[in-house]
Order: C-alpha cells, then structure tokens, then sequence
C-alpha cells in the first residue's frame, strides 16, 4: 500500500504546519450535472471577496502568509501559492470555470476558506508519496507542457519515485498525476501554515469530504499529518 510521508526537510522549515488529506476511493468522477459545480464555484467566488478586503492584493493575510512560506525555500521566479492564483482571478473578475468534479470541489473549497487544495490521481503513483526538498533532478512535466521542468535543489514538492508531482509547495501540478474524468482513487490534500486558522482548517476538510461523498460515492477517509504525525499509509 503506498504510504504518504513528510519528511524532516520539510519540518525544519515549518514545524507548525498542518496537511490535511481526503482520500477517496472507488469515487465516479465523470462529468455529469454541470449545472451543480458551475453554481458551486459561483457560491464559493462571492465568499471569497471576504478574503480580499485590502486594497494591496499581497497585504491580505491568506495571502502574505504564503509569500512569507515561499521566502523560505528556493522558488521558481513568480512562483505563487494556488489560494494566491485563485483569488487573484476573483479579484479581476475572471470567473473559475468547471474542470472535473473532483478538481471544481476542491477549488471551491479553497476559495471558501482562502486555503491551498489540490488533488492528485493516486493510480498514477510510483512508489511512495512524499512532502520534502527536491534534489534538482527530478522528472516533472506540468500541466499544459509537454517539456520537462525539473525543480531547484532545496525546492518544496511532492514527489513519488517517478519524479516531482507538485513544484514549489503547491504552485504547478504534473500531468502524470492529474485528476481526470477516469480517476477512481484520489490523493486531496489542504494546506495550513497559519496557526490562527486551525478551526477553519478541520471545518474545510469536513466539507471537502462531504462534498465528495455527496456527489462522487466512494469511501473517503480524513487523515492530518502534522510534526508528530508524518506518516499515513493511503489505503489501510
């Protein structure tokens, strides 16, 4: 059974965080009922304007927590935090459009709660998942490419044995590892670094959860790893 592990690299920097998993299994993640997550990213744009309510975009807390985190490891130049990249979109008035079922919950989550989620396909994995600092040669091809674009040396990813899943943290996902109509067994995960917010972390991870029971069926599991928990084992 593969194992998600988060290494000592990883604790050095940030002791205090928090990663929050939802693993589904057995889930039908086809594209049917459009309707339903066109109105639930609809919902979860209005909800996050909460988020935006100073007029520096960089100087509001969800996200200048995540440029101070990025400040501490080697980054591609640009590279932002995705809440960063989802909020900006709300704050230009460019609507999320729809994906796949799977990929649309976690956005409007993440707007919701002004949280970094993401989500990876885990029939893809190779060996082990693991949160830690890139050795700089890893495999990574992202999304929208067909080139490679290996990470720094020293550089926060996901990775498995195959190569890097998610560079700088949470910025780009590989396309070997993406969710997709087919995907019968995801990996999601959310992200906190922000001690004051734990509340609204637990809270978000319940309804991401729901959410995906609700409409996709499955067994879904919540599991938190933090600096005394580093290790899950993803079906067992």
């Amino acid at each position: 059974m593969p194992r998600f592990i988060i290494e000592d690299d990883f604790w050095s920097l940030f002791p205090h965080a928090k990663i929050g998993t939802v693993i589904c299994q057995g889930i039908d993640n086809s594209i049917r009922d459009v309707e339903i997550y066109e109105k639930l990213l609809q919902e979860a744009e209005k909800e996050a304007h909460k988020f935006l309510s100073l007029e520096e975009f960089s100087s509001n807390p969800v996200i200048f927590v995540w440029r101070e985190a990025f400040q501490k490891f080697k980054t591609k130049k640009g590279a932002r935090c995705s809440i960063e990249a989802l909020l900006k979109r709300v704050k230009n008035g460019n609507h999320i459009g729809t994906i796949n079922p799977l990929v649309d919950i976690y956005n409007s989550i993440s707007l919701r709660y002004g949280l970094p989620c993401g989500g990876e396909d885990i029939d893809t994995f190779v060996g082990d998942i693991r949160l830690t600092r890139a050795n700089g040669n890893e495999p990574f091809i992202p999304l929208g490419s067909d080139e490679n674009a290996s990470p720094y040396e020293g550089e926060i990813v996901y990775k498995d044995d195959a190569g890097a899943i998610c560079r700088c943290w949470n910025w780009r996902e590989a396309k070997r590892t993406m969710l997709t109509e087919n995907t019968k067994n995801a990996f999601l995960c959310i992200e906190l670094i922000d001690e004051t917010r734990n509340d609204e972390f637990h809270m978000a991870l319940k309804e991401l959860s729901d959410l995906v029971s609700q409409n996709l069926g499955g067994i879904v599991k919540i599991e938190v790893l933090d600096i005394n928990n580093r290790e899950i084992t993803i079906f067992g």
